[in-house]
C-alpha cells in the first residue's frame, strides 16, 4: 500500500477530509477505485448550472482533473507526487441536472509522466464528455 492508496481507501469510507476546493465547487468524493482506474456517479445541484440548467463546460473539466488525481493515486509510487500538465475536454453532447457516470483510466505510465483518458456518461449511459491530461511525476515535497 502506497500513500496513494491509502488516500483513496480513506476517501473511499469517508475517513478523510477532502480539500477546501472539493467542498467549494462541490465536487464530491469517489466511488471505487482499483489499480489504474477510478470511478464515481456525481449528482449536479442547481448551483454549478447555467440559466439554461445545461453545465458548464469548465466545471466538467474541473471533475475530470478531479478524477484523473483519483486514478493517479492508484499508481503513483511510494516517493511521488504529480502535477496536471496538460487537461483536455472534448464534449459530445449537453450535460444537464443529471448524474453523471465518471470514469478514469491511466492509459499509459513512465517514471515521469502518466497519461489518462476520462469518460463522462449520462443515465442513459450516452457518452456526453471524453476528457485527457498528463500528469508530470515529481519528487514528494
Amino acid at each position: 500500500m502506497t500513500w496513494g492508496t491509502e488516500r483513496l481507501n480513506a476517501l473511499v469510507t469517508g475517513q478523510a477530509e477532502p480539500p477546501p476546493v472539493v467542498k467549494i465547487l462541490k465536487l464530491g468524493l469517489l466511488d471505487e477505485w482499483g489499480p489504474g482506474w477510478a470511478r464515481k456517479v456525481w449528482q449536479p445541484t442547481r448551483e454549478v448550472l447555467q440559466l439554461d440548467g445545461s453545465m458548464f463546460g469548465g466545471y466538467l473539466a474541473a471533475l475530470a482533473d478531479q478524477i484523473f488525481a483519483f486514478a493517479t493515486l492508484s499508481v503513483i509510487p511510494e516517493d511521488k507526487a504529480f502535477r496536471t500538465v496538460n487537461l483536455g475536454v472534448q464534449f459530445h453532447r449537453v450535460a444537464r441536472e443529471h448524474s453523471l457516470k465518471i470514469e478514469a483510466r491511466v492509459v499509459a505510465q513512465s517514471r515521469q509522466v502518466i497519461s489518462l483518458e476520462a469518460l463522462f456518461h449520462d443515465p442513459k449511459d450516452r457518452l456526453i464528455a471524453k476528457a485527457t491530461a498528463q500528469q508530470v511525476v515529481t519528487p514528494m515535497p
